[in-house]
C-alpha cells in the first residue's frame, strides 16, 4: 500500500507593532501576536504547515512605510526561497498602505508565497479573496490616516496648552516625567550665549570665541555660527512652546528676560552687512592683521564674558579651524592685554633709541625731504607721552602704521616697526608741534 507523501509547508510568522510602549514587558505586544500565529501553524500541522526558527519582528515601526528591518529580512528570505507561507495576527501588521501591500503580493506571487491573517479568513488566490483584501486594506489605510489626524489635532492643542510634546531637547533643559525642566549648567551657557551676542553683535565673532572657548552644545559638538542663530532664535528660551509659528505659554521656566530677548533681535533686524561693518569700526583688537604664529598662521581676536567683563585673546586659526599646531609655533592663544601690552612697550621702548632718529632722517634724506633733527628728537621724546592720551581708535591706527608684524614663537615675542610709517607719524607730530608754537 503507497503511502501519500505531505507537503511540508515552512511558515514565517511576522509581528508588528506602531509604538515603543511596553515593549520592555516581558509578555508585550508582540509576543501575543506571535502566540496566536504559532497556534493557528499548529493547527494545521495536518496540512504540513511548520513555523520556522527565524523571528520577524518590527516593535516601534509605522505600518505606513515599507522601511522596516523585519519586514526587509523577511522580503530577502522569500527571494532566497526559504518560506512558503507568512502568517501574521492581521494584515494590518504587513502594511496599512494599498500601494505598499500591492509590491509585497507582488513579491509574494512572483516567489509562490501565500499568506494567512489568522483573525480574517480569505483566500488570495481567487478574485473574490483579492477584493476583500483590497476592501480590508483600504479601511487599514483610511483607520491609519484617521489616526495621524487625530495625533496632530491633539499636538496642536497640547502645544496651544505649552505642553512639552517630545523631539530634540534644547540646550538649557532636561525632560523629567514628560515635561521640561532647567538644567542649571546649560541653562548659564545659554545666558552666557545670549548676552554675549549682545556685546558683539555677530554671530560669527561669537562662534570662533565659544569654539577657542571648548564651549561645546549638548551633544558635545563645538558650537558653530548656525547653532548660535538656532539659539537665539529659540523661543522656548523665553518660556513659549511654539507650534507652526505661533508661540504660547509653556509649561517650563523661561532661561532669558524678555529684555534679553528684545534686545538680541534688536540687533538681528540690522543687516548683516551693516552689522558687520559696525564690529569692523569698533573693534579694540589693536593687532589685528598683523599678529602670527612662528610658523606663519595668522592669529584672531576673540572673547570671551565672565560675569560683568569683557576677556580679550588672540588665537591661532590652526585652533580655530581644528587643525594640528606644528612643534615651535608657539602659544595657540594668548590673553589680548598681555600681548598689547607687551608690543606697546616694545614700541615705545625702539622709539625712544637713539638709532630711531637717525633711520628717520635718513629715510626723510632717500626721499629728498629735508627734515629738521631737533624736531625728530623732540616728537620721539613726546610720544610716550601722547601715547597715553590717545583714544583706543587713534592708537589701533598708529599702531598698524608703526608695526609691520608681531611673530609668537616659544621663544618670545618680535616686533618688526615700519621706518616709512615711523617717518609718517614723526611728520605729522612735528607740523602738530609747529602748530602749537
Amino acid at each position: 500500500m503507497a503511502m501519500a507523501i505531505l507537503k511540508r509547508s515552512r511558515c514565517a510568522i511576522y509581528t508588528r507593532k506602531s509604538s515603543e510602549e511596553g515593549l520592555d514587558m516581558e509578555f508585550n505586544s508582540l509576543e501575543a501576536q506571535r502566540e496566536a500565529c504559532e497556534a493557528y501553524v499548529a493547527s494545521q500541522k495536518a496540512e504540513g504547515w511548520a513555523a520556522i526558527r527565524e523571528r520577524y519582528d518590527d516593535g516601534g515601526f509605522s505600518g505606513g512605510t515599507l522601511e522596516r528591518p523585519g519586514l526587509k529580512q523577511l522580503l530577502v528570505d522569500i527571494e532566497a526561497g526559504l518560506i512558503d507561507v507568512i502568517v501574521v495576527y492581521k494584515i494590518d501588521r504587513l502594511s496599512r498602505s494599498l500601494m505598499d501591500f500591492a509590491k509585497l503580493v507582488e513579491v509574494f506571487d512572483r516567489n509562490n508565497v501565500t499568506f494567512v491573517s489568522v483573525t480574517q479568513s480569505f483566500n488570495t488566490t481567487t478574485s473574490m479573496g483579492r477584493l476583500t483584501l483590497n476592501i480590508l486594506l483600504s479601511f487599514a489605510q483610511f483607520e491609519r490616516e484617521v489616526i495621524g489626524e487625530r495625533i496632530r489635532d491633539k499636538f496642536a492643542a497640547s502645544r496651544k496648552r505649552g505642553m512639552w510634546m517630545g523631539g530634540f531637547v534644547p540646550m538649557g533643559y532636561d525632560v523629567k516625567d514628560r515635561k521640561l525642566v532647567v538644567n542649571e549648567a546649560e541653562a548659564k551657557t545659554v545666558q552666557m550665549i545670549f548676552e554675549r551676542f549682545v556685546a558683539l553683535g555677530s554671530a560669527s565673532t561669537l562662534a570662533r570665541a565659544l569654539q577657542a572657548e571648548n564651549v561645546r552644545n549638548k551633544r558635545g559638538k563645538r558650537i558653530d555660527k548656525g547653532f548660535v542663530y538656532k539659539l537665539i532664535n529659540n523661543r522656548v528660551y523665553l518660556g513659549e512652546a511654539v507650534h507652526k509659528g505661533v508661540s504660547y505659554p509653556g509649561e517650563h521656566y523661561a532661561i532669558v528676560t524678555s529684555d534679553l530677548w528684545d534686545a538680541v533681535h534688536a540687533i538681528l533686524k540690522e543687516s548683516p552687512r551693516k552689522r558687520r561693518a559696525e564690529n569692523r569700526s569698533q573693534s579694540e583688537a589693536l593687532l589685528k592683521g598683523i599678529i602670527f604664529a612662528a610658523n606663519g598662521t595668522a592669529m584672531t581676536p576673540t572673547y570671551t564674558r565672565k560675569g560683568e567683563r569683557l576677556y580679550h585673546y588672540y588665537v591661532s586659526m590652526d585652533l580655530l579651524r581644528n587643525r594640528e599646531t606644528p612643534d615651535g609655533a608657539g602659544p595657540a592663544r594668548l590673553p589680548a592685554a598681555m600681548v598689547e601690552g607687551a608690543v606697546v612697550t616694545e614700541m615705545r621702548r625702539l622709539i625712544a633709541s637713539p638709532e630711531i632718529a637717525s633711520r628717520v632722517l635718513e629715510v626723510y634724506g632717500q626721499s629728498g625731504e629735508r627734515l629738521d633733527e631737533r624736531a625728530v628728537i623732540e616728537a620721539l621724546r613726546r610720544f610716550d607721552g601722547l601715547w597715553c592720551s590717545l583714544f583706543p581708535a587713534e592708537q589701533s591706527r598708529i599702531v598698524r602704521l608703526l608695526v609691520d608684524r608681531v611673530t609668537i614663537s616659544v621663544d618670545g615675542m618680535a616686533v618688526d616697526l615700519r621706518n616709512n610709517g615711523i617717518a609718517t607719524l614723526i611728520r605729522d607730530m612735528s607740523a602738530s608741534l609747529e602748530a602749537a608754537e
